[in-house]
């Protein structure tokens, strides 16, 4: 009697995520850990009132250096309502979008792995802020967000069940989700 043994069909690039490598990748991070060891840096200046900008560029990551062909800039300001020239999105903004992005492409990422085709996902992140604290009018009031909410809404080629196990993991993997809910030690050192 002849058993027929039956495989698993590869995995397939999906959604734009190179399925492979990223499997791959995870192989090799699993066999040496200090592979997922990264150090990631932005460089700010102030350029006028409540403006800035930071250049992003070089980073340290699966043991060497890395660095870009340019720098990404991104600039921060205020609106004019609060003093500011309106000229970019407040550093508060900035957090949601971040928090809006690394949702986003976890999702990217798990429902790729998972060979699930994705039709859309949109990722709205509010945020709750009582500026008293930031202005020192109120002690009571802290300084930053005092709640946020994350709306994903998606569509793909799976069940609503298994789009939200996707939209799960991405949460509990979210590095941003995970330094906003537990927090992160920030060293401050000043010199001039």
């Amino acid at each position: 009697m002849n058993a027929t043994v039956m495989e698993k069909p590869a995995k397939v690039a999906k959604n734009g995520v190179d399925v492979p490598t990223l499997l791959a990748t995870l192989g090799v991070v699993k066999e040496m850990p200090a592979a997922a060891k990264f150090q990631f840096r932005a460089k700010g200046q102030w350029v006028s009132g409540t403006h800035s900008r930071a250049a992003i560029n070089g980073y340290f990551g699966a043991g060497e250096e890395h660095g870009r062909e340019a720098d990404f800039v991104v600039e921060g300001d205020h609106p004019a309502v609060l003093c500011g020239a309106d000229k970019a999105p407040t550093p508060v903004e900035y957090l949601l979008s971040a928090l809006a992005a690394c949702i986003t492409a976890g999702i990217g990422n798990i429902a790729s792995v998972r060979q699930i085709d994705l039709e859309s996902v949109e990722t709205t992140v509010e945020g709750d802020i009582d500026l008293q604290g930031i202005l020192g009018l109120n002690e009571e009031v802290r300084n930053g967000y005092e709640g946020i909410r994350a709306t994903v809404r998606i569509k793909g080629d799976a069940a609503a069940e298994d789009l939200e196990k996707v939209v799960r993991q991405s949460v509990a993997r979210s590095a941003f989700f995970d330094m906003l809910t537990n927090g992160t030690k920030v060293d401050v050192a000043v010199a001039t």
